[in-house]
């Protein structure tokens, strides 16, 4: 597989040149667009901008409304829920995260549920949306069975992200940002795309055996065996049924059924931290937290200790110098001519 590098900013005024010519309003396309861009810069490239032709396929189908009316209502006074319309989960998603800001400024906690959403694409944005704020976030969402439940054949769950984002003083932020699953699913479609072997332990066959061809993959396994199964369960229950949402088995596919809305749920917390402690003692503690652990001597292999999001954030850095790296293919997409 080929690929070529492109400035993010290209990449990201495409990506919004074929949502407009979708049918999705400027406003709308500009967010999607950044949260795409944001994941390739960070190379999570199975979140970034080659996700744009799946959900312009959706769309055309009819599975995601682009004239999504996306309501708030206010259910006490720190917490709310969001009604997506069935729009893109992307624009939802932030929505909720921007109340949830504006709660946790005024009263100290701010927590928000989404529903009838659709995917909202990497949870980093989001949580780090916040911790820019000084912060903390806290974003899950759902997603349909992929995941065999620990000592379990046959899949029951999604692949249901947490992110975590925490401020600092000095240093960017705190970021974790991670599936409940071995791997997210999307970086067995980058595989495939890519014609590369993924590592044993990520994935299953229809036989629960592990398999390193991309192609022969059915279910993933949860990361940590009942530890991340029991997390992956966690998440249905916050952004499923705390969201008034479908849960496991029953949340419409991603890559089926296109012609469906999806009605997915999504979960946000976020927490201000001078409610709670003294936030200048706070932020420099956590300078101190991440500096100590950079330190800690590496163990035989490793070059060294890396905190939760730095490697991406490094990423970040380079890739708006130099560029974002996507697959030809997903290039070719994204510059077509419209006959």
């Amino acid at each position: 597989m080929t690929t070529i590098t492109v400035k993010a900013e290209e990449t990201k005024r495409q990506v919004i040149q074929k949502l407009l010519i979708a049918g999705v309003n400027h406003q709308h396309a500009e967010k999607i667009a950044d949260v795409l861009v944001h994941a390739d810069l960070r190379n999570v490239n199975s979140h970034g901008v080659l996700r744009t032709e799946h959900y312009i396929n959706r769309l055309k189908a009819g599975g995601i409304n682009p004239a999504a009316n996306i309501t708030f209502q206010a259910t006490g006074p720190v917490t709310g829920v969001v009604d997506g319309d069935d729009g893109f989960g992307h624009v939802v998603a932030d929505i909720a995260m921007d109340h949830a800001i504006e709660m946790a400024k005024s009263n100290g906690v701010g927590m928000v549920t989404a529903m009838n959403s659709s995917h909202c694409g990497a949870l980093s944005y989001f949580v780090q949306k916040a911790a820019e704020e000084k912060l903390i976030g806290i974003a899950m969402t759902h997603t349909d069975k992929i995941v065999v439940p620990f000592g379990g054949k046959e899949q029951f769950l999604g692949t249901n992200p947490i992110a975590y984002g925490v401020p600092a003083k000095r240093k960017k932020p705190f970021i974790l940002d991670m599936a409940t699953s071995n791997v997210a699913l999307g970086k067995i479609l980058q595989a495939r795309e890519e014609g590369k072997e993924i590592p044993a332990g990520w994935a299953v066959d229809e036989n629960g055996a592990t398999v390193t061809d991309p192609n022969k993959v059915v279910s993933l396994t949860p990361f940590g065996g009942p530890k991340g199964y029991g997390l992956a369960v966690i998440v249905d229950i916050f952004s499923g049924l705390l969201a008034g949402a479908a849960f496991g088995p029953h949340i419409g596919k991603m890559y089926d059924d296109l012609d469906k809305k999806r009605k997915l749920g999504h979960y946000f917390c976020v927490i201000n931290p001078a409610f709670f402690t003294d936030p200048d003692v706070f932020l420099e503690q956590m300078d101190q937290m991440m500096e100590e652990l950079q330190q800690v001597p590496p163990a035989p292999g490793f070059e060294r200790v890396y905190v939760p999001g730095e490697i991406e954030q490094l990423h970040e850095k380079r890739n708006l110098e130099q560029g974002i790296t996507i697959a030809s293919s997903v290039y070719e997409f994204l510059t077509e001519k419209v006959q």
